[in-house]
């Protein structure tokens, strides 16, 4: 596989009157195309931040970005960002909210609506077409938050906590959704999360990140036995247990 994402040395630090704070230090990584990485760390010690750097929301202070070999610029729409929030419009039909970004890019085209379509289909939200986003369980507004976001056809998936505000029922159904549904899109992920378990089940490699300044202290590949298992199936496996406590260990190492 190519490599999508390289992250080189990345250092950024919120300047402010009292002082500067550093938040992530000598950041370096890459991911490549087809890949699901998670990244996990304690509390504030900066996963959101740097994924607001690979969205080209915020520019690194020192280091380097680049998708596909090329600098990652800001408005750069290979980059698709799923946020905790879903952040559907109840004045728009699920529809017109899943077009939204086609529309602001004005990139309504016949093979881009059809795609739309298409996942509409596949994903059950077919016959909800017309409701409003009230009318969807949390785990169906989800899902049209994730098709909205592809329906721009990104290159690189960003999520940060997309499952947090759900029950936990439902986050684990949705959380199975939507790694089915990037499998079938053949996406590349970025995952940003706390929970440990959801970090397992979903990813190909999980980045262990130090209390901030964010640093990288273990990238660990997540390897199953049974490489079709689902994130539900891969909770019930052996590998599971061993993967957790490697991770629950080197957090509480080193804080």
């Amino acid at each position: 596989m190519d490599t999508l994402l390289d992250v080189s040395h990345v250092c950024y630090s919120y300047h402010t009157l009292s002082g500067e704070t550093p938040a992530l230090t000598d950041i370096t990584f890459s991911v490549k195309e087809g890949e699901f990485l998670a990244i996990v760390g304690p509390s504030g010690c900066g996963k959101s931040t740097l994924l607001s750097l690979l969205a080209a929301l915020m520019e690194p202070e020192q280091g380097s970005i680049l998708i596909r070999r090329q600098p990652l610029l800001a408005g750069n729409a290979d980059i698709g960002y799923m946020l905790q929030k879903d952040h559907l419009f109840e004045w728009r039909t699920v529809y017109r909210n899943v077009i939204l970004g086609l529309e602001i890019q004005k990139k309504m085209t016949r093979e881009h609506l059809e795609h739309v379509e298409q996942m509409l289909k596949d994903y059950g939200l077919s016959a909800f077409r017309d409701a409003r986003p009230s009318q969807l369980s949390g785990g169906m507004r989800q899902r049209a938050a994730l098709i909205r976001t592809l329906a721009l056809d990104p290159k690189l998936l960003l999520l940060d906590e997309p499952f947090s505000a759900l029950d936990y029922q439902t986050r684990l159904n949705v959380c199975d959704d939507v790694w089915r549904i990037i499998q079938k899109e053949r996406k590349t992920a970025i995952l940003v999360t706390h929970d440990l378990s959801e970090a397992i089940s979903m990813a190909d490699r999980v980045l262990i990140l130090s209390s901030r300044p964010a640093s990288i202290r273990k990238d660990l590949p997540v390897a199953f036995q049974d490489p079709s298992l689902t994130p539900m199936e891969r909770r019930q496996a052996p590998e599971f247990k061993d993967y957790f406590n490697e991770i629950w260990k080197e957090l509480n190492q080193h804080g």
